[in-house]
């Protein structure tokens, strides 16, 4: 599978984006998918997970209450809803599915991943 994520962009902190990941195949609709996101100097993080029906999600506790992952997969996309943005939520953001069978995927599970979208918050 191919992703491909966009939406990304310069936002003042306390401000909104939702990103989009379009998914080429068939089996979009069966993998779970994530969200990740890496700052310049530190290691990627696991931002949110959605199960193939969407039914399950987690969050990471830094962005619980803010972030707000879904899916629609008669449109193969996956979305991340972020409000009250942060400086510290500037990062490229990666969306990520995984093979896995049912649930949500751990960090290592992911086996295809996008390009990534930079998203910057300034204060």
């Amino acid at each position: 599978v191919q992703l491909q994520a966009s939406g990304g962009g310069l936002v003042q902190a306390g401000g909104s984006l939702r990103l989009s990941c379009i998914a080429s195949g068939d089996a979009f609709a069966s993998y779970p998918m994530g969200w990740f996101r890496q700052a310049p100097g530190k290691e990627r993080e696991y931002v949110a997970a959605i199960s193939w029906s969407g039914s399950s999600t987690w969050y990471v506790d830094s962005v619980k209450g803010r972030f707000t992952i879904s899916r629609v997969n008669a449109n193969y996309t996956l979305y991340l809803q972020m409000n009250s943005l942060k400086p510290e939520d500037t990062a490229v953001y990666y969306c990520a599915a995984s093979a896995i069978r049912g649930g949500l995927a751990r960090y290592s599970e992911y086996e295809y991943w996008g390009q990534g979208t930079l998203v910057t918050v300034s204060s």
